[in-house]
């Protein structure tokens, strides 16, 4: 029912920008949030962006804010992470996710991509 998939990862420099993609959130009355999460090597997975299925509300990491933005088009069952001025320590990798419940936390989304790697060179 629920099968997503990221697309959009790759290597840039700092101060660039990648445009991430998810899709496959299928049609289904338990997905009432949308999430981006991200895990470096050694770190535990953390928060990044939200947004709830109406677009409601959207909620950012203090880290991405002003920097990234995350959007829906649900015509194209899709959740995408605008993500500008790139710094080095957005190097992660970033999964997409969908929950029943709104949350910024990793516990509270049941369903995950097998994520994309992002890599920003000085």
């Amino acid at each position: 029912q629920v099968q997503l998939v990221e697309s959009g990862g790759g290597l840039v420099q700092a101060g660039g920008s990648l445009r991430l993609s998810c899709a496959g959130f299928g049609r289904t009355s338990r997905i009432y949030a949308k999430g981006w999460f991200r895990q470096a090597p050694g770190k535990e997975r953390e928060f990044v962006a939200a947004i709830t299925w109406n677009g409601g509300r959207i909620d950012y990491a203090d880290s991405v804010k002003g920097r990234f933005t995350i959007s829906r088009d649900d015509a194209k069952d899709t959740v995408n992470l605008q993500m500008n001025s790139l710094k080095p320590e957005d190097t992660a990798v970033y999964y997409c996710a969908a929950g029943g419940l709104y949350s910024m936390n990793v516990n509270g989304y049941g369903y995950w991509g097998q994520g994309t790697q992002v890599t920003v060179s000085s």
